[in-house]
């Protein structure tokens, strides 16, 4: 099921992927009343999303994981593979979804709990749409700790080797984003402005091929340096 969209540029455009039909319903009701927020689209399975990206562009997509035919770890490497890829949500129970760190290493820009209070599922979109991660340090090393990974150890060393051909400020900072500094902080700590910190951001991205700055962090927690 797609719906119309359309409306201000100027705002967040948000769709929402989810099978629940009154989960959808109650997101699309909260998100709705923020100024700054426009809900241009649903969709009921993960099978829809390239076609709801494709009608109605736009700039967060908030994604179930468990869905009947496509789920949304699929659909999430799809969508951030493709040119002017969304920001994407994932939406999950936590304790239930081993998909969610793979999620994350997909391209997701966080999660959110289906039961988060609304307030923080706005600023959630708000701050992934300003191209800011969502995630704590502590949900970080609680992600990884909950997804079992017999690979850890050989991640762990290409890791290593990544960051190790960074500059030395280079690595501060994504050190500062292993531990889920916002720009602003990353810019308090090092003495940098934000835009310093975004340029350093987007070398980091570049030099390391990756596509935000959650993937920067799961790196540094695979390499086990603080």
């Amino acid at each position: 099921m797609l719906t119309e969209g359309g409306g201000d540029p100027r705002r967040i455009r948000l769709a929402i992927v989810d099978d629940d039909p009154l989960v959808r319903v109650g997101l699309a009701m909260l998100l709705a009343g923020s100024p700054d927020i426009e809900v241009v689209a649903e969709a009921a399975d993960g099978a829809e999303a390239d076609a709801l990206v494709d009608a109605h562009w736009p700039d967060v997509v908030l994604m179930d994981i468990r869905m009947p035919r496509v789920d949304g770890l699929v659909a999430t490497e799809r969508l951030r593979s493709r040119p002017r890829a969304p920001q994407v949500i994932v939406l999950t129970t936590f304790n239930a979804d081993d998909y969610v760190l793979r999620a994350l290493r997909a391209g997701a820009s966080g999660f959110l709990l289906k039961d988060t209070p609304p307030r923080d599922i706005v600023q959630a979109v708000r701050t992934v749409a300003a191209g800011e991660a969502m995630l704590s340090p502590s949900v970080t090393r609680q992600l990884i700790e909950h997804v079992a990974d017999p690979a850890a150890a050989s991640r762990r060393d290409r890791a290593r080797a990544q960051l190790d051909r960074l500059t030395d400020r280079q690595r501060e900072v994504a050190m500062a984003l292993g531990r889920g500094h916002s720009n602003a902080e990353i810019g308090a700590e090092l003495h940098m402005t934000v835009p310093t910190v975004k340029a350093h951001v987007s070398q980091l991205l570049t030099k390391l091929a990756l596509n935000n700055r959650v993937q920067i962090a799961l790196l540094v927690h695979d390499a086990g340096v603080d």
